[in-house]
């Protein structure tokens, strides 16, 4: 590891060729300058959650906020969108891999989200090596050979919007006064820093899809941020826009809170299906009757999902507001028509759901499914938006949001569970984020529901197996044993003696047996990756 020493920021990743590029004394300077001003923030945003997720443990129950009724009472809008985010019928989702940036903005979708954050494993060369790729598409100069293919830009390609991560989620390989500086910031602040000079002088600008929020306080802090990036003249005012991924079901109680917090930022809304599923898990860890069935049966026809996304949909159309629909996990098939149609219909279902209830658009991650979320939402919304649809027709209240579904739990499903969550892990762990696992694409947020719902079965045993049976702790561990000999089976001695299936299978095992249920599987995960 090199140890260097800029502007009071140590870096302590190694810096491989072109690293020097994006970590430039100036870049550095406003990293820094990030990091002093709002750190303090973060952390006691971070103490707040804790402290909401106590009186939660405690018997709280969460509802919409009384000190903040006139927000959701008066008359408001926010910002204008521009011009290329007027139309989001489809976008597509992926990490900030070489090959996969050219593909997703080539892939006829309206939108690309580059992530670094639940499908991208933020290993020091893959955050750096990412803010590499993501310079080169703004400029067009991005390309990739392989031994087989040249891989080069479309003259038409997708909007550029970029996912930092959370607030919780600190980057080590950078110290500032000695603590790690907080991945957010730095996520954010090199691509501003780096692109929204070109960014602007090709008619766009600095976008950003912000994940994880828990409440309008913490949206308040991302605006403060914009501020202080237009205040040192690193963006102009207003330039940066921003979509926050409504995915906890605490922000689902101050949608309207978290869309005035940044009025002069904010176009939309996203209904982030999987973290909201694994958040209200999280949320509710302590009570038995939050208990959810298999993930299988956990679908967005489920009252208390179609009630959050319905007033996703309401909340943003009444504030002039995208509601942008959730992440089709499904990829195609190859080799098995049978399978492949089944898992297109399920996709079909899903988007014809969307479009029809008033989203403005939709989520897949793979380009061959954009061509059949394009053709759905053609359709069906022949214009851009579906701005003028208001569903009035839609009441949502808290008991609506907390009403908790009820369906089998099943031995095929906890092992199910198991399997992917030590799969994935295995390959976060490797560096990568985002990996196709029984026809679906798995990523952080979708591990989180797995492993999730094993330590809340687990906790909550007393028979609640279809057949009756408790799930216990220790027949846990006996399944996570035929589980790892499945997994060698499935991937070959080679790939499972060359993997870290063995690393994943011990992190399963010690966030499952904990009596305190794990906030993210990808915090514990951070301190076994370079």
């Amino acid at each position: 590891m090199s140890n260097v020493q800029e502007n009071d920021l140590k870096i302590l990743g190694t810096m491989e060729a072109g690293f020097e590029e994006i970590l430039t004394s100036e870049a550095m300077s406003f990293i820094a300058a990030l990091a002093r001003e709002f750190s303090p923030r973060i952390a006691e945003l971070m103490s707040r959650r804790e402290a909401r997720q106590a009186r939660i443990d405690g018997g709280e129950r969460p509802g919409f906020l009384a000190e903040t009724r006139h927000i959701r009472e008066s008359d408001w809008s926010v910002c204008e969108v521009p011009a290329d985010l007027s139309d989001r019928r489809v976008e597509i989702t992926g990490p900030t891999a070489r090959k996969m940036v050219i593909n997703a903005l080539n892939s006829g979708a309206k939108v690309f989200m580059a992530d670094c954050e639940d499908s991208m494993t933020p290993t020091w060369g893959n955050v750096i090596r990412g803010q590499i790729n993501l310079r080169d598409a703004v400029n067009r100069s991005i390309e990739l050979q392989t031994k087989s293919k040249q891989y080069r830009l479309n003259d038409e390609t997708a909007t550029l919007i970029i996912r930092p991560r959370g607030w919780h989620l600190p980057e080590k390989h950078m110290l500032l006064d000695g603590e790690p500086v907080p991945g957010a910031l730095v996520d954010f602040g090199l691509y501003l820093f780096h692109n929204a000079a070109e960014l602007k002088k090709r008619g766009t600008g600095p976008y950003y899809y912000l994940p994880k929020l828990q409440s309008h306080l913490e949206a308040r802090l991302w605006s403060d941020v914009f501020k202080f990036a237009e205040n040192r003249g690193v963006v102009g005012k207003d330039e940066i826009k921003v979509t926050v991924l409504i995915e906890t079901i605490l922000a689902a109680f101050e949608i309207d809170e978290i869309l005035y917090e940044l009025k002069d930022h904010i176009v939309g809304q996203n209904c982030g299906r999987w973290d909201y599923i694994f958040s209200f898990i999280k949320t509710f860890n302590k009570y038995p009757e939050f208990i959810l069935p298999d993930r299988s049966e956990v679908t967005m026809e489920c009252h208390f999902l179609r009630s959050y996304s319905q007033l996703v949909i309401k909340t943003c159309h009444r504030r002039k507001a995208y509601a942008i629909g959730g992440m089709a996990a499904q990829i195609p098939i190859k080799n098995n028509a049978e399978a492949n149609d089944a898992a297109m219909a399920k996709v079909r279902a899903d988007k014809e759901r969307e479009v029809s209830d008033g989203h403005d658009g939709t989520w897949v991650a793979h380009p061959g499914l954009v061509p059949l979320a394009m053709e759905i939402f053609d359709a069906h919304m022949p214009g851009p938006n579906q701005l003028h649809r208001l569903r009035e027709d839609v009441e949502v209240g808290a008991d609506d949001l907390l009403q908790v579904i009820k369906g089998k739990i099943t031995e095929a499903g906890l092992r199910d569970n198991i399997n992917i969550g030590v799969q994935y892990l295995a390959a976060w762990l490797g560096g990568n984020g985002c990996v196709p696992l029984n026809n679906l694409m798995e990523d952080a947020a979708t591990a989180e529901i797995s492993r999730a719902q094993v330590w809340q079965w687990v906790h909550h045993e007393t028979g609640i197996l279809d057949e009756g049976r408790n799930i216990t702790y220790a027949w846990f561990k006996a399944l996570l044993r035929e589980e790892m000999d499945r997994i060698r089976e499935q991937v070959g001695d080679e790939s499972f003696e060359n993997g870290h299936f063995r690393q994943a299978a011990q992190l399963m095992d010690e966030i499952t047996k904990q009596n305190e249920f794990v906030p993210f599987l990808t915090s514990v995960a951070y301190d076994y990756i370079d």
